[in-house]
């Protein structure tokens, strides 16, 4: 079975757990790009009314559902996971300016018409970064904006990589068992080298750290433009 399969699967099992728990989803009021409160948030996208805007990897839809509510984006909203896909469509399919896909994220991108801003977080980790982030660039309007947060630190503290080869992390269930996903942990220059690769430009890498001094997990935040 292919990383991406198994990243699949987990993500399924992941859903379909929530589900099965009934875990209430809580509105964002903010892009949370990694861990909660830590580092900026919606800001970053900039003005947003009116704007075409994807969640690629959206999840249970909640940061979607922030920009089309209170800023007036026109947002997409693409997973791959039929339950978390269920779960996003359950709580804010309602709403309008909002549209749920339920795809292969390269897939929706390649049909998709240009969108002014893509934003993405912490899931390009689990999508292979040269395919992603050149379907990415393709699927931008001229000067389009792409965020997009990645892990770097992981709890075992072991540094990122410097090839482009996924390795094996857990996903944490609570009140189930943990998962084993494989993501690109790379490290912020490699992901910058990718980006530049693709055909955008590297604005600005923003590191998230945690408030606790205790907790060693860190993010990097990076905003680019469609060269």
């Amino acid at each position: 079975m292919s990383a991406q399969q198994l990243n699949e699967q987990a993500w399924n099992a992941f859903g379909r757990h929530h589900l099965d728990s009934g875990t209430v989803l809580l509105d964002a009021v903010r892009i949370d790009w990694a861990l909660s409160a830590a580092g900026p948030g919606t800001e970053v996208l900039g003005p947003l009314e009116g704007r075409r805007v994807l969640d690629l990897g959206s999840g249970t839809g909640r940061h979607a559902a922030h920009l089309a509510r209170d800023h007036q984006a026109l947002v997409h909203a693409v997973d791959s996971s039929a339950w978390q896909h269920q779960r996003a469509v359950s709580a804010y399919g309602h709403l309008p300016g909002l549209h749920f896909h339920l795809a292969d994220a390269l897939d929706h991108l390649a049909s998709a018409e240009p969108y002014d801003v893509i934003y993405a977080v912490n899931s390009l980790p689990f999508m292979a970064p040269h395919e992603a982030l050149a379907a990415i660039a393709d699927a931008l309007a001229p000067g389009g904006l792409l965020a997009f947060s990645v892990l770097h630190t992981p709890s075992d503290r072991r540094p990122p990589s410097t090839t482009v080869t996924p390795r094996p992390e857990t996903l944490r269930l609570r009140g189930g068992e943990d998962l084993t996903v494989h993501m690109y942990v790379l490290t912020s220059q490699l992901w910058e080298d990718l980006a530049v690769e693709a055909g955008l430009r590297v604005n600005e890498v923003i590191t998230i750290e945690s408030p606790d001094d205790s907790n060693p997990v860190s993010y990097r935040l990076f905003l680019t433009h469609r060269a």
